[in-house]
């Protein structure tokens, strides 16, 4: 019963009868197995060792070392341990079966052989081994699979940790734009995480519609070449504007079809923001140099004209009135010219002067006594300094024009009247403030204030009031140069100016000059005052850095703080710790739902929400009158005013609930 399974197969016979090992030795020869033969373990192990058989046949009872013993070394060795065993024995006690199987024998076979039982039972085991060998070679091979993916998905993680790493927002999309990945530095640039992404239409979230058609082409682009750099305007997840330096990958499968696009974006903001800087800066130094040009010329023209105007008059006294008038006339126009070079001039070659110690306080009433006699009598002015206000070192010439051109604007804004105040008071800036208005420095300053009830300002004019020859008045009414030259004054001086206004309620210009006379008293010393007793303020701003400086404010003073980026996570965080949070400073500009909508809703939530709002803005009645509204404080504020305004609200009203209510 020969086959080729057969002819492939070793066999082994050990046993110490050479009448046995003949006759089993022609039975397996005949069935086509190679066959080994030992007459005692030594032997066999031997052998083993030496011919590797693929199955032994192994009687029990030998001389020197039996069967048990034979098995017990064959299956301690290395090279032999795996060889199946199968005993040959006349015993037929259970227990010496049992110690056979317990030494790794895999079967018995009972003297006297049946042959026929005895080839099953090898082809049986044979087969058993083979299946064996096969499995562990697939287990092996398995192992090593997985090692290797092991290392590949190590690689990955490590390529995704760097990817994580970068500061640059690298998005993969599908051709669909459905968002595939999504890093954390685009988490970082936009603000959205990648949970919230990862399957949305990426057109939906980073552009604005207008910008839609230049995507669609840089499509077309990428598809034809596989590859697109540019600079692109987008969006985060607050609707702020992003410039980034984008780079787009086509990606393709193993069939070259077009799978994903692979994008890299280096943001590029801050960085287009100096390059306009210096852009404006250039535009103003060539309008500057121009204007000074023009104005030399124009001197020379206006100045035998006023000359001669004026001669005319004294040599012409008895020539008829309208003659007279003629004269006057192109007198007072080249007086009027003369002005406006003099202030071209002024604007074109800085505004550097004599510098001496300026008491700001005698210049308002030489101003308040100019718009008195000049102004027209609807418009009402009043002047408010605070005592012992600090002195500056100045041009009292250029501080007394800057003066007059704010009041100036301000009559000019107020056609039916109004009135016109003007505040001068001493401040400090902490790092709270400075590190809101990067235009101030940590210091003793005096904030001159002037305020209309005017017409008022769109944000977009605010944006471009400084700018030289820049006017919303009508032709002939207005040159320009007014607001220019006040900036260059105030800069000049080292100061800054803040601007808040709104159509139809006025106009406020704040102007911060450097102080001479610093006050001796620590600031820290006074803010000690103002300590909080642990209570939890939520803090609601768009803006990261407000939300950041105003949280180590408050904690630094003794407060706890939570924080929210727009309305909604304000109110969910209200929801979570209403019965914690003692008062809620709230951002009246915000996307996604603004403060004046969310102070709503938390006083539907609590009646007795305790809120202060916050804007760059000027308060409106409506938002002063709110409901829950107990103070308004306009950006940027120092510390010492937020820290007085929680210390009030949460101290002083408590221990005084009455006035609180009246206030």
């Amino acid at each position: 019963m020969k086959n080729d399974f057969n002819k492939s197969s070793v066999i082994l016979i050990v046993d110490d009868t050479p009448i046995n090992l003949e006759m089993l030795f022609d039975f397996l020869d005949t069935a086509g197995f190679t066959v080994l033969i030992a007459e005692d373990g030594e032997s066999a192990i031997a052998i083993a060792e030496y011919g590797t058989p693929d199955l032994i046949l192994l009687d029990i009872l030998m001389p020197g070392i039996d069967g048990f013993e034979t098995c017990r070394r064959l299956k301690a060795r290395q090279l032999t341990q795996d060889i199946p065993i199968i005993f040959m024995t006349a015993l037929s006690e259970t227990l010496d079966k049992v110690k056979g199987f317990e030494l790794g024998a895999v079967d018995y076979l009972t003297k006297p052989l049946q042959y026929q039982e005895v080839l099953a039972r090898i082809q049986l085991h044979l087969k058993l081994r083979t299946l064996t060998k096969t499995l562990q070679a697939q287990n092996l091979q398995l192992e090593a699979e997985i090692a290797e993916r092991l290392q590949v998905e190590e690689k990955i993680r490590e390529q995704a940790a760097l990817l994580d790493v970068t500061s640059d927002a690298i998005i993969v999309k599908d051709v669909d734009n459905q968002i595939c990945f999504w890093n954390s530095g685009a988490e970082h640039l936009y603000g959205w995480k990648a949970t919230e992404v990862i399957g949305t239409n990426v057109n939906q979230i980073l552009y604005l519609p207008e910008t839609l058609l230049q995507i669609q082409n840089i499509t077309t682009i990428i598809a034809e070449s596989g590859f697109w750099q540019g600079e692109l305007n987008q969006v985060n997840k607050q609707g702020q504007d992003v410039i980034v330096a984008s780079r787009w990958t086509l990606m393709r499968d193993r069939n070259g079809q077009a799978k994903s696009i692979l994008t890299v974006n280096t943001d590029i903001t801050a960085k287009k923001q100096l390059e306009s800087q210096i852009l404006r800066a250039q535009r103003l130094e060539s309008i500057g140099t121009l204007a000074s040009g023009m104005a030399h010329d124009l001197n020379n023209i206006l100045t035998p004209i006023l000359t001669a105007a004026q001669l005319l008059q004294l040599k012409m006294p008895d020539t008829n009135e309208r003659n007279q008038q003629m004269l006057k006339t192109i007198e007072i126009n080249s007086k009027r010219g003369a002005a406006l070079v003099k202030q071209v001039l002024q604007f074109a070659r800085g505004v550097d002067g004599q510098r001496t110690i300026v008491q700001v306080s005698h210049l308002f009433s030489e101003i308040q006594q100019i718009a008195q006699e000049t102004f027209p009598k609807s418009i009402e002015l009043a002047t408010n300094i605070q005592p012992g206000l600090w002195a500056v070192i100045g041009d009292a010439t250029h501080l007394h024009q800057l003066l007059m051109n704010l009041v100036v604007n301000a009559r000019d804004a107020m056609p039916r009247g109004g009135s016109i105040k003007i505040f001068a008071e001493n401040v400090l800036i902490d790092e709270q403030y400075a590190r809101m208005n990067l235009d101030a420095s940590v210091g003793a300053y005096i904030v001159i204030t002037v305020a209309d009830t005017g017409v008022g300002m769109h944000p977009e004019i605010i944006d471009r009031i400084f700018e030289p020859f820049f006017t919303t008045k009508d032709i002939g009414k207005g040159t320009g140069l007014g607001l220019s030259t006040v900036r260059g004054i105030i800069q000049s001086h080292g100061g800054f100016v803040n601007v808040s206004s709104q159509v139809g309620q006025g106009t406020v210009f704040k102007v911060y000059l450097p102080a001479l006379e610093v006050p001796q008293t620590p600031l820290r010393e006074d803010l000690e005052l103002f300590k909080g007793n642990g209570e939890l303020i939520l803090v609601v701003d768009d803006e990261t850095g407000i939300l950041e400086t105003t949280k180590i404010s408050l904690e630094t003073y003794n407060y706890r703080v939570m924080t929210a980026s727009n309305g909604i996570e304000a109110i969910a965080l209200y929801a979570q710790h209403e019965d914690e949070i003692s008062l809620v400073l709230m951002d009246v500009m915000m996307p996604l739902m603004d403060g004046t909508t969310a102070i709503s809703t938390l006083q539907k939530m609590n009646s007795q929400v305790k809120v202060v709002a916050v804007s760059g803005l000027t308060a409106t009645d409506k938002l002063t009158k709110m409901s829950g509204v107990r103070k308004f404080l306009s950006k940027p504020y120092t510390a010492k005013e937020l820290l007085q305004t929680l210390h009030k609200i949460l101290v002083q009203e408590s221990r005084n609930p009455e006035g609180a209510a009246k206030s």
